[in-house]
């Protein structure tokens, strides 16, 4: 998922909706949340150190059934909208109709372009034409201004549904993550699905790993090393440039803050945005020192609309930063052309050897699945019934059937009995319902991938010791619908800087505009959150 990086999230728990921001402990929202059951079938073979998942290597030589009743009993088609980062899947698409039938009837996706996802979900919700299920990434929520107030309007309640043992209906929606749950309450109501996250971390830097090693270019471990890795590996007369975007890599590099939307607290206690450190002014300098130089795809840099997986898999630039879910995804699809493709998070480092980074830590949940307003209680608990299915935990059939599709059409078995993917899997799989509800979390290798698992886990095992410590922990932030509105504007602006249409001496004007249109005033609304907390 090639948009898992904008920053920590703090959405969701207020006793009353409101823009003008508000905030509630998070255990307020234990009242309206599922009573735990967990589902987990199998222990791990690798121990995540918390909040990073556990790891599976080994594929279980049996499976059980997870549901045993169809979801789907009225006939009627289900319509839901997921993002996704790839190619568009056919709309005859098997493995879509295989998992529909094993719920009992069709599911009708409209999937959109991940990176234009935003610009989809503005038209649907502006109109309030909004499909039965509606999957939103948190990044996305950040950007909407009056969501806090939207989300009451257009979609359905579900704590009568789902609040305390009532969710013993639903006993595998039960199964996620507690702190997911909380996660997904606005206004006071549970108002969403969670898609719990399998790591803490919205992104990670990587890099071509095998082209490196050919090259004998060492994976950086500073910031001055990761501009010699710049100015090796590009090679504009070959058609190679080094980057994509990595910006919010480098403001992690810097130890730049990332919580809150970009908001801590300093030393002297004082509640203080990364725009207003030297960390995000030495990462703007630097960065903007990597375009001027060119080092990033020109097709990314002049903002032509070049796809950043696409540029990394053909060879035409070596080092990106996406959501760790583009990991598998990208690495299992290459891995099959057999051409020695291999794509490697880099071992987080700081921008000195003696400057430790910080790695930002999303929300417990990545998106989450609104349910429509207003289509009556059998159908909503009827839609509840599809999302309880896609929770199905490792270990189960519907969990294979809905990442790997049918037997003999999407995969083959290795010799170990786990699935093995084929092309057919990768044209019509998009993600579909793995996004459209949560599942406990969990990251599993694959015969393409054997050592994923291990990959994954033990970067961010690594990680975790860098993880920044959020003065908010604890507390649901409601986000005020100023900070929203002038959030992405803001960032236009230092895109403008960062490219050279700007000069960087406007970055302090910049900032001085942000802290007037509403700036200051998200400052004192998040120091009175810690104050009214005893903090």
């Amino acid at each position: 998922m090639a948009g898992l990086g904008a920053a920590s999230l703090a959405l969701g728990c207020s006793k009353k909706p409101g823009s003008t921001g508000s905030a509630t402990n998070a255990e307020q929202a234990a009242g309206v949340v599922p009573t735990f059951k967990d589902s987990t079938l199998l222990p791990p073979d690798i121990k995540g150190v918390r909040p990073m998942a556990d790891g599976y290597v080994k594929y279980p030589t049996s499976l059980v059934d997870a549901v045993t009743e169809k979801a789907i009993t009225s006939g009627k088609p289900v319509t839901a909208v997921t993002p996704w980062w790839g190619p568009a899947p056919p709309a005859d698409n098997r493995y879509v109709q295989a998992v529909g039938a094993d719920m009992g009837g069709t599911i009708t996706f409209s999937v959109q372009d991940g990176n234009t996802y935003g610009d989809k979900l503005n038209t649907m919700l502006g109109a309030r034409d909004v499909p039965e299920l509606t999957c939103i990434p948190g990044w996305e929520i950040q950007k909407l201004a009056r969501f806090s107030d939207g989300v009451h309007v257009l979609f359905e309640d579900l704590t009568p549904y789902l609040a305390g043992d009532k969710a013993s209906a639903y006993p595998l929606l039960a199964g996620l993550d507690t702190a997911a749950w909380k996660d997904s309450v606005w206004g006071g109501r549970l108002m969403g699905v969670p898609f719990p996250t399998d790591t803490p971390y919205p992104t990670a830097l990587y890099i071509r790993q095998d082209v490196a090693e050919q090259r004998g270019v060492a994976a950086p471990t500073s910031l001055d090393t990761l501009y010699e890795f710049g100015r090796t590996m590009t090679n504009p007369d070959r058609g190679e440039w080094a980057f994509g975007d990595i910006f919010l890599e480098v403001l992690q590099i810097c130890g730049a803050p990332g919580s809150q939307n970009g908001w801590t607290r300093g030393a002297d206690g004082k509640v203080v945005h990364r725009y207003e450190t030297d960390q995000y002014k030495r990462a703007l300098e630097w960065m903007a020192r990597v375009y001027r130089e060119k080092l990033i795809h020109p097709d990314l840099a002049s903002s032509k609309g070049g796809d950043v997986t696409t540029l990394f898999k053909g060879g035409k630039i070596f080092s990106y930063g996406t959501g760790l879910g583009s990991w598998k995804e990208t690495q299992r699809e290459m891995t099959r052309q057999g051409k020695g493709f291999n794509m490697q998070a880099v071992k987080v480092f700081g921008a000195d050897p003696d400057t430790p980074p910080v790695r930002w830590a999303g929300t417990p949940s990545i998106m989450w699945t609104f349910v429509r307003k207003g289509l009556g209680k059998d159908r909503t608990e009827e839609l509840l019934r599809v999302l309880n299915h896609t929770a199905a935990p490792f270990g189960s059939k519907e969990y294979e059937l809905q990442n790997y599709g049918v037997e003999g059409t999407h995969f083959t078995r290795d010799a170990n009995g786990a699935p093995k993917t084929n092309d057919v899997f990768t044209k019509e799989f998009a993600n579909q319902f793995i996004f459209l509800g949560g599942r406990p979390a969990v990251v599993v290798s694959d015969p393409d991938l054997p050592h994923y698992a291990q990959d994954v886990v033990g970067w961010g095992n690594d990680a975790t010791k860098y993880l920044e410590k959020d003065p908010w922990a604890g507390i649901k932030v409601e986000v005020p619908s100023e900070q929203a509105a002038i959030q992405q504007p803001t960032d236009d602006k230092v895109t403008d800087i960062l490219r050279g249409r700007r000069p960087l001496t406007d970055f302090d004007k910049v900032v001085k505009e942000w802290r007037a249109a509403g700036g200051d005033k998200a400052r004192d609304f998040y120091a009175k959150v810690l104050a009214d907390n005893g903090r």
